[in-house]
């Protein structure tokens, strides 16, 4: 089953099950993905519709942050229940541990130096790790290993 298969039939659970919170965030997901279909005048694989999730637990991230700075938890709250409901359709993300092991692959592989060499590490890492990773919580860890 494709992932946009998936998400009109979250969309119809949730319409019969009446949750509004997971029925408003399947609905966003659609959209968003049927509006980068649009945008590239295509329509989308599930790697496409895994990088416009990506793209929107990102956002949500940053929201949570936002709202959390400002003093708004009922928001940062809201923000966090959606991220959650945008993590499902995601495939498993990867720990701390197995990102820190991939980086460290990838130096060794294309013998990295120093901090110098970051862009050639990350571009060896985003087909690794697209969708299973946040792209800072690995671009640290880089940074982190190469220092």
């Amino acid at each position: 089953m494709t992932l946009k298969e998936q998400l009109n039939d979250a969309m119809k659970a949730a319409m019969k099950a009446r949750d509004d919170l997971r029925l408003s965030a399947v609905r966003m997901v659609r959209s968003a993905v049927k509006n980068r279909e649009i945008d590239q005048k295509k329509e989308l694989d599930d790697q496409g519709v895994v990088e416009v999730v990506t793209t929107l637990v990102k956002q949500r991230r940053e929201s949570i942050r936002m709202y959390q700075e400002g003093n708004r938890p009922e928001l940062a709250q809201k923000e966090n229940d959606e991220l959650n409901i945008l993590l499902g359709f995601l495939p498993e993300q990867l720990t701390i541990e197995e990102i820190e092991k991939l980086v460290s692959r990838v130096v060794h592989e294309i013998n990295a130096q120093g901090a110098k060499d970051m862009g050639r590490v990350m571009k060896a890492l985003t087909p690794l790790t697209s969708g299973k990773a946040d792209g800072k919580t690995v671009s640290d860890i880089v940074r982190k290993q190469l220092a």
